[in-house]
């Protein structure tokens, strides 16, 4: 009787299958970080395109004059993209590593290919340009209903016919204003978010001596808030310009003609302070969202393995 040798799948199946698994982790996370940031991200845009008091004073207002639903206001639109948005970013985080690690094994043949952190911001960065071609409409019409009037000045009647009248306005540039600054924010953010949380988990294993599987989720959820913790702090003066740019008028309302023009208003009227309204609530929100996002992506990933 003879051995049968067990058939292997190629390796494009496998990385395709690992790809799958990632774009599903990330769909996960997605959801997980919308649900738990949303009421943190309507405080943070107000403060940063109306100068509403402090993020306390402003939670009040909204409290008071919109009710408690208002905090999840223009929720849909990031549900389904930010959902999308972070799936991408897993998935595209997942091709470029694999991209360096075949480079690393050129170059390096002897070694390990894992990827430095350096080059693990690199990937996270491929990511953030890969998901800012979804992210810069979604991001455009969340801030847009988000800072539209209550009540009968209400401008959008959902994120659709928000879309649709950015188009009518200013035609594919106008769904994309602000495309720049959410190009250079994802990139930066991306790239430090994953680097941040991979070096962490990598001290972990290393310190305790475990595989990534076996660490606790509630070291994952520290791990994975510390992550967008950073992220926040070094990229938060590119989402005030972005969020100024995308919540601007159209036609003779237009304030900002480009980057350099939104970054020197800003700087006239509130100095460096400026570059960091909403910081409190971007950083209230980046440490339960963050941490929601990557322990809903390792809970999905291992249940796929």
């Amino acid at each position: 009787m003879s051995d049968q040798i067990p058939q292997l799948e190629p390796q494009s199946t496998q990385e395709w299958k690992q790809t799958a698994k990632d774009v599903t982790a990330g769909a996960a996370g997605g959801v997980a970080q919308v649900l738990i940031g949303q009421p943190f991200d309507l405080v943070k845009v107000r403060l940063q395109t109306q100068q509403a008091g402090n993020a306390w004073s402003a939670a009040r207002q909204i409290w008071a004059h919109e009710g408690p639903l208002a905090f999840y206001k223009g929720t849909l639109m990031p549900l389904l993209g930010v959902g999308a948005c972070v799936s991408i970013s897993f998935g595209a985080l997942h091709t470029f590593r694999q991209v360096l690690e075949s480079h690393n094994r050129h170059t390096r043949p002897s070694h390990d290919p894992t990827l430095s952190l350096p080059q693990f911001y690199v990937a996270g960065a491929g990511a953030g340009l890969v998901t800012s071609i979804v992210s810069g409409p979604v991001e455009h019409i969340r801030i847009r209903l988000q800072t539209q009037s209550h009540g009968a000045g209400r401008i959008y009647m959902g994120p659709f016919d928000c879309a649709w009248k950015l188009m009518r306005a200013g035609g594919l540039a106008g769904l994309y204003r602000g495309q720049v600054m959410t190009v250079a924010r994802e990139m930066h953010g991306y790239g430090v978010w994953f680097a941040t949380y991979e070096g962490l988990m990598r001290w972990a294993m290393h310190r305790q001596g475990k595989r990534r599987e076996e660490l606790p989720g509630w070291q994952i959820a520290v791990y994975g808030g510390l992550a967008g913790e950073a992220l926040w702090l070094l990229t938060h003066p590119i989402d005030v310009i972005k969020s100024k740019m995308q919540s601007d008028g159209f036609g003779p309302q237009r304030k900002y003609h480009g980057v350099g023009q939104a970054v020197r208003d800003t700087w006239a009227v509130s100095g460096l302070r400026g570059m960091f309204h909403g910081i409190g609530p971007a950083l209230l929100r980046a440490m339960p969202a963050s941490a929601g996002t990557f322990v809903a992506a390792e809970v999905v990933r291992n249940m796929l393995n």
